[in-house]
């Protein structure tokens, strides 16, 4: 195995994160956590500059959220993807979970259904089934190591006359798979076939492999465009998700009065101190920053793939265009092992090399031969955890 990979200054410097109640590192001596969707490196500086000042001001009371927030939200959105987003339609939420949570109180009535596409963030099942609604789920086909969409399965469940939700991952968390143009515009067109409403959660758009482009589902079409919320943050990006800094936006009016209502009885759409200053810094003055960031996560995942093929056959990931995250399929090595889930594999990883994945079965029934690995982090980590990965795979079929 490769010992290093080239250093890149601002992304591969040592930070520690001890003394901060990080969830991700509360961990063990000697453990590595690669599995909650936080990276480890510093945030922009544009973003810290501007903390730094409000920080000076010394007085941390209200907040209003400025137009001038609602601009950097639209500019960013015409900047990058080349989508005209009114800033007038733009809503502040505190979290795209909050956020999501809301929509679906406010825009599904109680035991009706709502579509998710797993394997996919766990926390959308949550979402629906703590609001009493129920889940009505799409798998992805998995063929050949690559992910599509059913859409005959898609259009039999938009078709039952209790669905009125969908909510798309768009790009997915967990698999990195980007969603092309007409995957998007042929869900928008079933969806308003069935008067399905969409909500598109586009909190990992930024993160893309680089050439790539990311397609926001109500770009595919004036039919998506009428029928969706479309919910981001800078969070996943930038490194902020403990700032709590949000948003949604939609075009349709209608709509927009239903979610903008919930979000408000809901109380998730006041900001606090530093949510307006980290959206607006960021959205105005990262994008160069990111897009170094988005060369440094291609770097890891195509390290962390190349020695998983090299010295790990019973592990393969699947190709990941988005995200920062490697989505591992563990079937030949749980055949050899005679398990049907990844489950014990990931328990036997923390215990005996500390590697902290998370388990693919959280994500969906066909996410179950699978691990989600996290590899935003700096180069020697990186390497430390592939290292153990494969070191653990090669140990674990002999102890089973």
């Amino acid at each position: 195995m490769s010992a290093a990979l080239e250093h890149v200054s601002g992304f591969d410097d040592e930070v520690s994160r001890d003394g901060i109640f990080s969830m991700k590192w509360d961990v063990a001596s000697g453990e590595l956590p690669m599995w909650v969707a936080d990276m480890d490196f510093r945030t922009a500086p544009a973003i810290r500059e501007a903390l730094a000042k409000r920080v000076e001001n010394g007085t941390f009371g209200y907040t209003d959220v400025p137009a001038e927030f609602m601009r950097a939200v639209a500019q960013w959105w015409g900047r990058q993807y080349g989508m005209d987003v009114d800033p007038a339609h733009v809503t502040f939420v505190s979290g795209v979970v909050p956020a999501i949570s809301s929509l679906v109180r406010s825009l599904t009535n109680v035991a009706e259904k709502v579509v998710i596409q797993p394997p996919v963030y766990n926390i959308f099942t949550n979402s629906i089934v703590n609001n009493g609604r129920r889940v009505l789920t799409n798998p992805l086909k998995y063929e050949h190591g690559r992910y599509a969409i059913d859409f005959d399965d898609l259009e039999e469940k938009l078709a039952d006359p209790l669905a009125r939700l969908m909510i798309v991952c768009n790009p997915h968390n967990p698999t990195g798979n980007v969603w092309s143009r007409e995957d998007l515009a042929h869900i928008g067109e079933l969806c308003a076939k069935h008067d399905v409403t969409v909500v598109s959660d586009e909190i990992h758009c930024d993160v893309i492999r680089p050439g790539m482009t990311h397609t926001p589902f109500a770009a595919a079409s004036e039919t998506n465009r009428r029928i969706s919320v479309t919910c981001s943050s800078p969070s996943k990006a930038f490194n902020t998700a403990g700032l709590h800094s949000a948003y949604f936006f939609a075009d349709d009016a209608g709509l927009r009065a239903r979610a903008v209502r919930g979000v408000n009885t809901d109380e998730v759409a006041e900001p606090n101190d530093f949510a307006v200053q980290t959206l607006i810094a960021a959205y105005t003055d990262g994008a160069d920053w990111l897009r170094r960031l988005n060369a440094v996560v291609q770097r890891n995942k195509d390290y962390a793939a190349e020695q998983l093929a090299a010295h790990a056959a019973g592990l393969t990931p699947a190709p990941s265009d988005a995200t920062y995250l490697l989505w591992i399929d563990c079937s030949r090595l749980l055949d050899e092992a005679g398990d049907t889930t990844a489950e014990r594999f990931c328990d036997y990883l923390r215990e005996h090399t500390g590697l902290a994945l998370s388990y693919g079965g959280i994500y969906g029934v066909n996410g179950e031969r699978f691990v989600r690995m996290n590899l935003g982090t700096r180069a020697d980590l990186v390497v430390d955890g592939v290292g153990r990965l494969i070191a653990g795979a090669r140990d674990y079929v002999g102890h089973r």
